[in-house]
């Protein structure tokens, strides 16, 4: 029971930070990298796994949030939306390789969504730096534990 808890930890901890809520999976994924009683494997897979899935939840946010934009509980104002939208028209779809980075990952998965990135490129583009994030800290945490 104690390995389900930790793996559903991680899984939940690393989906919720990929979606716009706060969240670290990182600690959690080194606390259990270290302490050496679970699957290194498994341990990337549930990570990278829960954290692909909370982009694609921006995603599909994205894909419904503009219709609200001119509610006024709507997050995001209309010139901070444009300029989200322009740097992502510039950059394209490939800035989705920096959606493992704190801060602006999130929401470029958003954006993706609103301007209807087509889902087989952002999931491989996402996955692709969701996987390479969690496979680097992962070679770091061996390193020094």
């Amino acid at each position: 029971m104690a390995d389900f808890a930790a793996y559903a930890g991680l899984f939940f901890s690393a989906l919720i930070a990929a979606t716009i809520l706060p969240m670290q999976s990182e600690a959690v994924l080194v606390a259990l990298l270290a302490g050496g009683n679970h699957s290194p494997a498994l341990l990337m897979a549930v990570a990278s796994l829960g954290n692909i899935l909370g982009a694609v939840i921006n995603w599909l946010l994205g894909r419904g949030i503009e219709r609200f934009r001119d509610r006024r509980w709507f997050p995001v104002g209309p010139e901070k939306l444009e300029q989200a939208q322009t740097w992502y028209r510039r950059y394209g779809k490939w800035s989705l390789l920096g959606s493992w980075l704190p801060i602006v990952g999130d929401p470029l998965t958003v954006m993706a969504g609103v301007l209807k990135e087509p889902f087989p490129m952002f999931l491989l583009l996402v996955s692709i730096a969701k996987i390479g994030r969690y496979l680097a800290l992962a070679a770091v945490t061996a390193q020094i534990f």
